[in-house]
């Protein structure tokens, strides 16, 4: 697609429009009906303002609020019938343009009063930088619990400071994929405080951590994360990429009880939504617990790895994504996953921040703990893995012979960013010897630091089977081994194994 999106929709906006008009008919007349025919109290509120830039309305933007999307006029101008129950008014950011933001939030929302009679206005400026070529950093399960793991927050936040300052001139912005704290949403501020360092735009995502376990339904359980970064489902554009947020955590409403799966009203909304992007564009989708963690899809179990680490429903999801090219960014897990689906569909499950729980700087999987790294350009995504507190050359750790007790006699290679498009493979004594063999298995590291009971604190903190593990049988114990790997890209990384 040689145009962004912003330029595909101007062509759609008469439709669209006429579409809108249509809706808002068929929705007042609907909504007439049902108080005329049970006498309900409630009233219908219209909510109403302006989009513009530069004093100047802009046309074709779409806005929501939550329930029904519309888009504006040739002034600027949209109207939305609401029952009187929705939080929030918001816009699909274009692209090309920026909201204003508070500190790293951005300022794509209002809070709806809906004892006043006003209007709902949004101001967008130009992206002086462009966004056909952009790039995201994605975070996952900061999880803190306490001031003192929020220090340690800050080196992370340091890392990608300066990673940052490599992309000085492309238009950079952060997405969080949940659980940003450890059920103490009293620690948001604090929080703020060191993400705020990064100064960029951060879209977050409702973690099952994040939830109010308090509250008597699903509906009440992200209360707090909305009266702190705004809705809990939204999306924006960037170049010719369209971004989707949703919240996929469905509270049970008992304690820790919860499940991957998405509601019916996020599912009518997404409806709406996906109807202005063209078939065929790119598409991020991004939630805090995975969709799929196979291929294919594996005959269900009532275990908690089939309920609560991944969504129960996503057959419905991948199928309202298939007419585009799709990229699911989730986390969750603690460990690092890339799953491809289908040509059109992929899923990066993002490592966690904060690797143990704070207590260990690596993942359940051997993955460090850092951040994943998107360039888009145009239609065209790279993508890397970047481990705080190493150089961006740091794509996997090998292991000398003997380091695993599941394979003692072997050479390992833990490749976390790995899929079958990457190539694994190792040299001995200067000689070529192939590729090495892909098994799922236990990183030797993450193994002795699970180990560990007296640190870990937590009882279920336990070393996670990975598929990305790599393994040689040496000729030579005492060779020099070189490991080679070869991303999906064409880059190489190569690390020695000294005798």
């Amino acid at each position: 697609m040689s145009r962004g999106l912003g330029d595909v929709y101007k062509r759609q906006v008469h439709l669209n429009m006429r579409t809108n008009k249509l809706h808002f008919f068929l929705l007042l007349l609907m909504c007439f009906c049902l108080n005329f025919s049970v006498q309900a109290e409630a009233s219908i509120h219209i909510i109403k303002g302006k989009v513009t830039c530069e004093g100047k309305g802009i046309q074709g933007i779409m806005v929501t609020d939550g329930r029904i999307c519309v888009q504006t006029d040739a002034s600027g101008k949209y109207n939305i019938p609401t029952l009187g129950d929705s939080r929030f008014v918001y816009i699909c950011t274009p692209s090309g343009y920026l909201t204003d933001r508070k500190g790293t939030i951005p300022s794509f929302y209002l809070p709806i009063d809906h004892s006043k009679k006003q209007n709902y206005n949004f101001n967008l400026k130009k992206n002086p930088k462009g966004d056909v070529s952009h790039v995201f950093v994605t975070q996952s399960d900061i999880q803190v619990t306490s001031r003192d793991e929020l220090a340690i927050y800050q080196y992370v936040v340091d890392d990608c400071k300066q990673l940052l300052s490599s992309y000085a001139t492309t238009d950079v912005f952060g997405i969080d994929c949940g659980d940003i704290v450890g059920d103490h949403q009293e620690l948001y501020p604090d929080y703020l405080k060191r993400a705020d360092q990064l100064d960029i735009p951060i879209y977050r995502v409702v973690g099952n951590h994040d939830m109010n376990y308090d509250g008597r339904t699903h509906e009440t359980s992200y209360k707090t994360f909305e009266d702190t970064f705004g809705p809990s489902y939204y999306s924006f554009n960037k170049g010719n990429a369209h971004y989707i947020v949703v919240d996929n955590n469905f509270f049970i409403g008992r304690d820790y009880f919860y499940m991957g799966y998405l509601d019916e009203k996020t599912f009518a909304w997404l409806d709406q939504d996906l109807s202005y992007v063209p078939k065929g564009s790119l598409v991020f989708f991004i939630m805090h617990i995975p969709s799929r963690q196979t291929e294919k899809q594996e005959a269900f179990l009532y275990n908690y790895d089939m309920i609560g680490n991944q969504m129960v429903n996503a057959g419905a999801l991948h199928q309202i994504l298939k007419p585009y090219k799709a990229h699911l960014i989730t986390g969750h897990t603690h460990y690092n996953l890339n799953v491809v689906f289908n040509e059109n569909l992929m899923e990066h499950n993002t490592a966690a921040v904060c690797g143990t729980w704070w207590k260990a700087d690596v993942c359940l999987d051997g993955t460090p703990r850092g951040y994943g790294v998107y360039e888009v350009n145009g239609n065209d995504v790279k993508w890397y893995y970047k481990s705080s507190g190493y150089p961006k050359e740091h794509q996997f750790r090998s292991y000398p012979a003997g380091a695993s007790k599941e394979h003692p006699s072997d050479i390992i290679a833990n490749v976390w960013n790995w899929d079958k498009l990457w190539k694994v493979e190792w040299l001995e004594d200067g000689q070529l010897m192939g590729s090495m063999t892909q098994y799922t298995g236990l990183d030797p590291y993450a193994s002795v630091v699970c180990s560990d009971r007296e640190k870990m604190v937590y009882t279920w903190i336990t070393p996670r089977p990975t598929q990305h593990m790599f393994r040689a049988t040496p000729k030579n114990k005492d060779a020099r081994i070189v490991v080679k790997v070869t991303d999906r890209f064409g880059k190489e990384y190569i690390q020695t194994i000294n005798p």
